[in-house]
């Protein structure tokens, strides 16, 4: 096989003889829509679903699926949270579990030699992604690390001059709370907010901007409702003031083109599990020209440009240059196929329920992350109804607080539909099949839970739930 049109070596010798590039990423549909949706779905001793026409789950399902010694797992539509490992991914991670396993720190004998080479080869493989140089990637954690590194070591450093640091409401967790403590510190920190399209304005971004503003940070894809903000126009800004730019890339990087020279990025967060790479690994891109001075935030041994000290795992790195490897690679084919899926969905819920909102801007928005409100509906409750497919709630669901969403709130969505949203996560081993079972799920559990509604009934009777003004006793 030409090595310009598929880059083999970490599949398996079978494969790799036998499959080219679209028929390998055919084969692992179809291995995973055959796991997910025939083998699981068919197994619920409860429901009664029909696949392509002709087979259905019955009561007769439980005996079954005990007599097999098949396990009911749900369909995974969840892809924001985390994504399944890539089969070529858990390849190439392998030999470096195993025989492979020596400390890439180690520079006075082979073992240590081979790790470091596939270190550097994976490094080489995230900076590519991002059109970064391979010195500019730090290995770390996870994209958690990299927010803290980025957001506190970027203000921390420059604190002498510079006390102001701006952020959005939308950001997650991990950056909100890394501004919350530098406020502790006695940073001054601007949260924009964001039009109902989830979008920053960037004319309030010019006017936030001050002589001592440090560190712009804005996420590039939101994790609830998957706008994509202008990362461009915001680092020409950022450029333009001699302000350094951070974006949190964890649901970005691999699923839209990124350019950190294009989009003038100075700091860049990345998650291997989000692009189908292993859990506990991450990397942080950091600028060298201009160069972004970082204080690191744990003290060690100075690797990683003294950085992010600590040893490197090898296995873990390996398995993200790897995701890193393919999503490059493979990204045009995996986003053109996305999209259809997520159109697939989203039509077929409007064509069979009315009052559905899409949250955020779907024209400027990752397919892969559907936010949808069903009004008059409980989120949870359709939730506690779709037991069978594992999606996310845009309620803050946890056991300690039942508020909803920030992000939608953010957008001004009313609280009843901030309540009242799904996330669908579509991803690179979704199928057909199961977003057509998805959209049979929510249509019979949106129409169910209306039903028991007085709410939806008055306004089937045409009744304008806002003019009522509603009394407590």
């Amino acid at each position: 096989m030409p090595k310009d049109k598929c880059s083999t070596k970490n599949m398996s010798s079978s494969i790799q003889m036998k499959y080219g590039i679209v028929p390998v990423r055919q084969l692992l549909s179809t291995i995973y829509a055959a796991k997910n949706v025939q083998n699981k779905v068919l197994s619920l001793p409860h429901h009664h679903y029909k696949i392509s026409g002709s087979r259905s789950a019955s009561s007769t399902a439980a005996a079954s699926e005990k007599s097999s010694g098949m396990q009911f797992r749900p369909l995974y539509l969840d892809a924001q949270s985390t994504t399944q490992l890539d089969p070529r991914v858990f390849d190439a991670m392998l030999p470096f579990m195993t025989e492979n396993f020596g400390n890439p720190h180690s520079r006075t004998h082979f073992y240590g030699w081979e790790a470091e080479a596939a270190v550097e080869e994976a490094r080489e493989n995230v900076a590519k992604l991002i059109g970064a140089e391979a010195k500019e990637i730090v290995f770390t954690s996870g994209a958690t690390e990299s927010n803290n590194i980025s957001v506190k070591g970027a203000a921390r450093f420059y604190s002498r001059d510079k006390k102001h640091v701006i952020t959005t409401q939308t950001e997650h967790k991990c950056v909100l709370d890394s501004c919350r403590q530098l406020e502790a510190e006695n940073f001054e920190v601007t949260y924009l907010p964001v039009k109902s399209n989830g979008i920053i304005d960037m004319n309030e971004l010019e006017q936030a901007i001050r002589p001592d503003t440090s560190l712009v940070s804005v996420m590039a894809v939101n994790n609830e409702i998957g706008v994509i903000q202008p990362l461009q126009e915001i680092g020409e800004l950022c450029r333009s003031h001699k302000v350094f730019f951070h974006t949190d890339a964890a649901q970005a990087v691999g699923k839209i083109d990124i350019d950190v020279n294009k989009m003038k990025i100075d700091l860049l967060s990345i998650s291997g599990h989000k692009i189908y790479g292993p859990k506990g690994i991450g990397a942080l891109y950091a600028r060298r020209r201009p160069r972004v001075r970082l204080e690191p935030i744990q003290s060690g041994g100075g690797q990683e440009r003294n950085i992010r000290s600590g040893t490197v795992p090898a296995p873990l790195v390996v398995g993200l240059g790897e995701a890193c490897r393919i999503a490059l690679q493979e990204k045009e084919y995996d986003g053109a196929r996305i999209k259809e899926l997520s159109d697939r969905l989203v039509n077929k819920i409007n064509a069979q329920c009315t009052h559905v909102i899409r949250n955020g801007d779907p024209d400027r928005a990752y397919p892969g992350c559907v936010n949808l409100s069903f009004a008059y509906v409980e989120g949870e409750s359709m939730l506690m109804g779709l037991k069978d497919i594992a999606l996310s709630s845009g309620s803050a669901c946890t056991s300690a607080s039942l508020e909803p969403s920030y992000v939608l709130r953010a957008i001004g969505a009313e609280e009843d539909l901030a309540h009242s949203s799904l996330r669908f996560g579509i991803g690179r081993f979704t199928t057909e099949a199961e977003i057509d079972y998805a959209v049979d799920k929510c249509v019979e559990q949106v129409n169910r839970l209306r039903e028991m509604s007085p709410l939806w009934d008055m306004v089937q009777e045409g009744i304008d739930l806002k003019s009522i003004q509603w009394t407590q006793h």
